[in-house]
């Protein structure tokens, strides 16, 4: 089973300049290979755009400076843009599920660089990783590589950070699961109410996304291609990057914990793209990393032998009374109690909501058909309105 494992490094002043020349090289490949695309009818192979811009390229004297790097990030780099291409006629075709895919577009300089290289342009010491035209890099070892990597990607972020990024073979984790199902109802306020009882609460970034609005108006008023406005584009980047750490470690710990815990890992399919569309809430539910989460549990499922399911989105998880069956009907976002009248159970809406996506999944419903609807649901004030 393959798996990535991501290190930091901190090049030399030598390093930076020749990472910063590699990663130039790579993009150039690529626009070009891309422009090719674009003005031909049919997408010429892999093979004719290396001969064509790589291997005759160098021979030319506008591009000539392309061999002063490895010649294997530049292969594939075209080999990346063919599956660029692939992905994007399958999700045309049908044949790739999720959001659809748009056409490859051009890489930029200000945005994150990569360079990919195999077996052939790397080694591995005890300590150090040479790359080549490169030289000898001291990766951050923060945690042992369980064998030898088949690829390595340099990478440079919108923050001037540099990590090395190692495809690695991993052994699945036999570990006995303490519990036979697990369902998880994702929320805001609350990240993850469990179906036995315990809830997640995710981390604040409210400091951090202040400090990027009051960043992101700093940047409008200032003067584009001026040193400041770079500046200010980089601060921003390193608050986006907080973020984004805080958040994947909290989701891997997370994911982690439940996927070791559980035989069975229960979720909603969330219709993540429609929900962000409401003003309100939008910029609250795209800091949660919903789909982040759900990525995470499949992964490591498949890592400890775990079975994930995803139920329908359809699926009436906040209508019905998880002792019951009983179903009540829609309610209201305001309503976080719910006193069933059939059979007098009080419930919580996010927890109730847990229980029935764990019954759903394991094949255990309720008929509600059989359950009359004579009256109707009792609400109950909610904790912070009291």
């Amino acid at each position: 089973m393959k798996a990535r494992y991501r290190y930091r490094f901190y090049p030399s002043n030598q390093q930076r300049q020749s990472l910063a020349q590699l990663f130039g090289c790579v993009r150039v490949v690529w626009n070009d290979a891309l422009v090719l695309c674009k003005a031909s009818s049919k997408l010429p192979s892999n093979g004719d755009l290396q001969k064509l811009l790589i291997t005759q390229a160098k021979k030319t004297e506008e591009r000539c400076w392309l061999s002063e790097v490895s010649a294997i990030p530049l292969q594939q780099s075209i080999a990346d843009l063919g599956v660029a291409y692939k992905n994007f006629f399958d999700s045309l075709n049908g044949k790739r599920k999720g959001k659809k895919l748009g056409s490859p577009r051009f890489k930029k300089k200000t945005s994150q660089q990569s360079a990919r290289l195999t077996r052939g342009g790397f080694s591995i010491n005890k300590e150090t990783v040479y790359l080549a035209k490169i030289g000898k890099v001291n990766p951050v070892w923060s945690r042992d590589r369980p064998s030898e990597p088949s690829s390595v990607t340099v990478i440079k972020d919108c923050a001037n950070r540099y990590f090395l990024s190692c495809v690695v073979d991993i052994e699945p984790v036999n570990i006995s699961a303490k519990n036979q199902s697990i369902g998880i109802d994702l929320g805001v306020l609350t990240f993850a109410f469990m179906s036995d009882g315990t809830k997640a609460e995710s981390p604040t970034y409210t400091k951090f996304d202040r400090k990027v609005r009051k960043l992101q108006r700093k940047l409008a008023r200032q003067e584009k291609g001026s040193k400041r406005r770079s500046k200010t584009r980089i601060e921003i980047a390193k608050m986006h990057n907080k973020i984004a750490d805080t958040r994947q470690d909290f989701l891997h710990k997370l994911s982690t914990k439940v996927a070791s815990e559980n035989q069975a890992i229960i979720l909603e399919d969330l219709n993540v793209s429609g929900m962000i569309k409401n003003r309100k809430l939008s910029r609250a539910i795209s800091l949660q990393g919903w789909r982040q989460f759900r990525v995470f549990c499949e992964a490591k499922s498949v890592e400890y032998g775990r079975e994930f399911v995803v139920i329908n989105r359809w699926e009436p998880t906040s209508q019905i009374c998880s002792e019951c069956g009983y179903k009540w009907g829609k309610l209201d976002l305001k309503v976080r109690s719910v006193q069933c009248v059939n059979c007098g159970t009080m419930h919580d809406r996010d927890e109730n909501a847990a229980k029935i996506i764990n019954k759903v999944g394991m094949g255990n419903r309720h008929d509600s058909k059989c359950t009359s609807r004579r009256s109707k649901t009792i609400s109950v004030v909610s904790v912070g309105e009291a």
